[in-house]
């Protein structure tokens, strides 16, 4: 098995976040002819606790294995990483049997004392069986990404949910056959589909383990002598050590979110009248946070495969290669994350309009989704501080950042309202992205962009104003047309042009090199080869 790379690794994981969330979206439709109301908050309520107990049991986890395996095999540890991984999969095991159990039988009190829906007591315990797999498939997750073979949780994410949704729609049409009055037998098949989810997901990780092991047979690894036997004890104190931190600094975003949501009336309060300040918390919380996760897709599959790579070179004591590593990554986040930010920031009018009942509150989404950027960047420097060793240092700038945040939203709110706090948001994220960043470059030889900064900028410049004219006029031309009409047809045409005029740029204007270009994948390659020979006939014409 050869290992992915850095950009493989990355589009692979990405590729399987989207289409995750793709398929997530197609399972609502069927469902939501399929169910009445009672029967989506069965559903709802038995996912949620699904996907919180989930957390809890995985949190964190899957990472710091695959920076503890990944150092190892670095420095010839081979068997300490075995020791580990084996140690992480009986976590996963009995953590995934606990809370089995556990949700099983504690379902009717949670459905009638907390939730007051008795009713989804079946819906929760249908879907409690698919816990008894999902920690294990974790902590295998984690032990791929450190060895850097990401394909196989991409394929076995991609095949988890294809089952999921598939099972879901299946047995909850074949019970809405036999009663459509059944809203509590619907919403319990429909739950029970996340069992063959994670039946799936865990054969194709079987699979792979074994393909993994073959491999290590027909090539054995180069191994030291300063392996040693660990006990569990030490492993896990050095787990938990680990995930804590990366728990902290992951649930930042969510936390921001949630501050967001509590912070929108109780400071606005006696500032604004009450219709304004509810379309603000309604436009926040439905169509401004919707928008603005979609960037954060590659991010979030970038800040994964750096982990391994940045250990690996830090075990060897490689300095030079964590500060290129590490520069390539922030760069990748850059480069990739501004062309959505500007596409749904600058059409946030459009796009908003487009995906949801009304336009209404675009300058929101706008505002929340163009600060998005900095909360990429944010994402990807802690992953690689934790690569490093200094989970601690991204911890600390993450809970600062916060503590910031509430101080200026108390000050912002009575005067702007909601834009205040979202400003306060977005300040976070600069301040722990800086933050990061000044840590990174006092532990390695760290370097962004260098004298490249003045292009990029401009780059970005020139799109974001060529989307907003191309955006006026489609919709100016388009103004007899329905509105989802032309606002899906503005949509279209930014996009398009996007797709031309900011690889053109990034490469006419030298924002990338050849040489950067050269370790790219094929594909991305052969996007950028017109205007590579674009850039050359220009240079040789002159």
């Amino acid at each position: 098995m050869k290992k992915d790379t850095l950009l493989k690794s990355t589009l692979i994981l990405a590729a399987a976040a989207l289409v995750a969330r793709a398929l997530g979206i197609f399972q609502r439709v069927p469902l939501d002819y399929l169910m009445d109301e009672l029967g989506v908050i069965y559903y709802n309520n038995a996912n949620a606790i699904y996907l919180l107990l989930l957390v809890v049991a995985t949190a964190g986890i899957p990472s710091a294995v695959s920076k503890m395996v990944s150092g190892r095999y670095a420095v010839g540890k081979v068997d300490e990483a075995q020791q580990v991984y084996r140690a992480a999969l009986l976590f996963g095991l009995v953590a995934g049997f606990v809370i089995t159990i556990g949700l099983w039988i504690v379902a009717p009190f949670i459905a009638d004392s907390i939730l007051k829906e008795p009713d989804a007591a079946s819906a929760i315990r249908a879907i409690a069986p698919s816990l008894l797999l999902f920690p294990l498939i974790a902590m295998m997750r984690g032990y791929f990404q450190g060895r850097q073979f990401m394909t196989a949780g991409g394929i076995s994410q991609i095949v988890e949910q294809i089952l999921r949704v598939v099972a879901a729609v299946l047995i909850a049409s074949i019970i809405y056959s036999m009663d459509k009055t059944n809203e509590q037998g619907i919403a319990s098949g429909a739950a029970f589909g996340s069992v063959f989810g994670s039946i799936g997901a865990f054969v194709v990780m079987l699979y792979y383990a074994r393909k993994l092991k073959a491999s290590d047979r027909a090539e054995p690894q180069s191994r030291s002598d300063s392996s040693r036997p660990l006990s569990l004890k030490s492993i896990y104190k050095e787990l938990f050590g680990l995930s804590i931190p990366i728990v902290m600094t992951a649930i930042t975003v969510q936390l921001l979110y949630t501050l967001d949501n509590m912070m929108i009336k109780s400071l606005t309060v006696g500032h604004f009248n009450i219709e304004q300040i509810n379309h603000w918390a309604a436009v926040y919380g439905m169509n401004a946070q919707s928008i603005a996760g979609i960037p954060i897709i590659l991010a979030v599959a970038l800040s994964q495969s750096i982990i391994p790579l940045i250990s690996s070179s830090h075990a060897t004591g490689d300095d030079v290669q964590v500060g290129r590593q590490a520069s390539l990554a922030v760069r990748i986040a850059l480069y990739s994350g501004m062309p959505v930010v500007l596409l749904l920031g600058v059409g946030a009018y459009s796009v908003n309009g487009l995906l949801f009942e009304k336009a209404n509150g675009s300058t929101i989404v706008a505002m929340l989704t163009l600060g998005t950027l900095f909360q990429i960047g944010m994402m990807v420097t802690n992953s690689i501080l934790l690569g490093i060793g200094e989970p601690k240092k991204a911890t600390m700038h993450a809970i600062t950042g916060v503590l910031l945040k509430v101080v200026l939203s108390f000050a912002l709110a009575p005067m702007f309202g909601v834009y205040g706090i979202i400003a306060a948001t977005t300040v976070c994220f600069i301040w722990a992205l800086l933050f990061n960043i000044m840590s990174l470059r006092k532990r390695s030889k760290f370097k962004l962009l260098g004298n490249r900064w003045v292009p990029f900028l401009a780059t970005s410049g020139i799109v974001a104003g060529a989307l907003a004219f191309l955006e006026w006029a489609v919709l100016a031309i388009c103004a007899g047309l329905p509105a989802k009409v032309a606002f899906f047809l503005s949509c279209c045409v930014m996009g398009g042009a996007l797709v031309v005029l900011y690889p053109a740029l990034l490469v006419l204007l030298r924002v990338v090199t050849a040489e950067e270009i050269a370790s790219y994948p094929r594909p991305v390659r052969r996007l950028l080869a017109p205007f590579m020979k674009l850039r050359q006939g220009s240079r040789q014409s002159a």
